[in-house]
């Protein structure tokens, strides 16, 4: 049986057009785009080329496009950037209980150097409450951080809502898109965002690339210093081929944008289908929000199979998938994600999160829930 890849929110396969981009570019291209020589000017022409691709296809100038090494790095830019930026304004931030580690663990950073963070709840599917945010907000809050999509249930937060709230107050607004891009539309002029960070392996690029934009007049500190590159607000050399394949591989996410949410909703309701089929609606959970979610990302608990023993199963099934957990020194540590949900234990320990994306096809899908049929049916006799 050929190995199924369904972990595609941890990380994708490169598409063929950006290998080849970025194979030819690895061939061609070895100068420094910092060297005045023929050679430092066709480096820079490809650097700015894809800044200027990767700001029209978002919306942005493109000196508000600065290319970082991913989606950590451009969250803690991000945050370190915008509170060293607004010390003298104040030090209170918001943030949820839900985001990516990049962005806790950074606050959590934050807070050991003085300042004070929110950490807002979620209701049961993941959502952040509005009025939680008008709540939080204080006479000495500068920066606000709320994800765009949830990375383990896919829940799609109210990004805009919460953006205008923030410019209302004047205070600045970071949101972590990595999840969200290529499969949500996003224009950046049109959104009341100051901060928002990108991924290119999440949307069929390369590894060890990412971006943050930065509106155009949002004050930020640099935090890595050498050169004088991104306009002294991100030092080192830049990457020639990742910059090039980052940028194919957002002028393919964006152009095929509709054809990717169609096919991801069609390989989500072709698996809902078969386990309902298969092993009924009520001997499963779906944890995150049925109206506002990525249609790619599937998070589902099956109560009585634990987590890693599941995975452990569909592994030897060499069928790839993921949990809400983190493997932390041999033990199982529980999602901080589904912890924050308030759901119940059964449905934490039995977690599993399905995420498709590029090569995945209807008939993979009918059978992963064929051997999650399997597995189930193997592991209660064994019970």
């Amino acid at each position: 049986m050929k190995p199924i890849y369904l972990d595609h929110a941890a990380s994708t396969p490169v598409h063929p057009e950006v290998a080849k981009v970025m194979y030819n570019m690895l061939l061609e291209q070895y100068g420094n785009a910092s060297s005045v020589h023929t050679f430092g000017r066709s480096a820079k022409k490809i650097v700015n080329g894809a800044r200027d691709t990767i700001a029209g296809f978002l919306g942005c100038a493109p000196d508000e496009w600065v290319f970082t090494s991913g989606g950590t790095e451009s969250d803690n830019l991000a945050l370190f950037g915008a509170a060293a930026a607004t010390t003298e304004k104040g030090k209170h931030i918001i943030t949820t209980a839900i985001e990516h580690h990049a962005v806790q663990h950074t606050c959590e950073e934050l807070e050991k150097q003085g300042y004070d963070v929110t950490y807002l709840p979620v209701d049961s599917t993941g959502l952040v409450s509005l009025s939680d945010v008008a709540a939080a907000l204080r006479d000495d809050t500068v920066l606000i951080s709320v994800m765009f999509a949830n990375n383990e249930v896919g829940t799609v937060e109210p990004i805009e809502e919460i953006g205008r709230l923030a410019a209302e107050r004047g205070i600045l607004f970071h949101v972590d898109a990595v999840q969200a891009l290529g499969m949500i539309p996003i224009t950046l002029r049109e959104l009341p965002v100051d901060y928002m960070s990108f991924s290119a392996h999440k949307i069929n690029g390369p590894q060890g690339i990412g971006g943050l934009y930065v509106r155009r007049g949002a004050p930020l500190h640099s935090r890595q210093h050498g050169g004088l590159q991104e306009r002294g607000r991100r030092a080192g050399t830049e990457s020639l081929a990742s910059t090039a394949g980052f940028a194919k591989a957002v002028e393919l996410a964006v152009q095929g944008l509709h054809g990717r949410q169609d096919k991801a909703l069609e390989l989500r309701n072709v698996l809902l289908q078969e386990l309902n089929s298969r092993i009924g609606r009520q001997n499963y959970v779906i944890n995150g929000n049925e109206q506002h979610f990525l249609p790619g990302i599937l998070n589902v608990s099956f109560p009585g199979a634990r987590t890693d023993v599941m995975l452990m199963n569909l592994d030897m099934e060499r069928i790839a998938a993921a949990s809400g957990s983190a493997c932390t020194s041999g033990s199982l540590e529980v999602s901080h994600v589904l912890q924050a949900m308030n759901l119940p234990e059964e449905v934490l320990d039995s977690a599993i999160r399905f995420s498709t994306g590029l090569g995945n096809t209807n008939e993979e899908i009918k059978l992963v829930a064929e051997k999650v049929e399997t597995i189930l049916r193997r592991l209660r006799s064994v019970d």
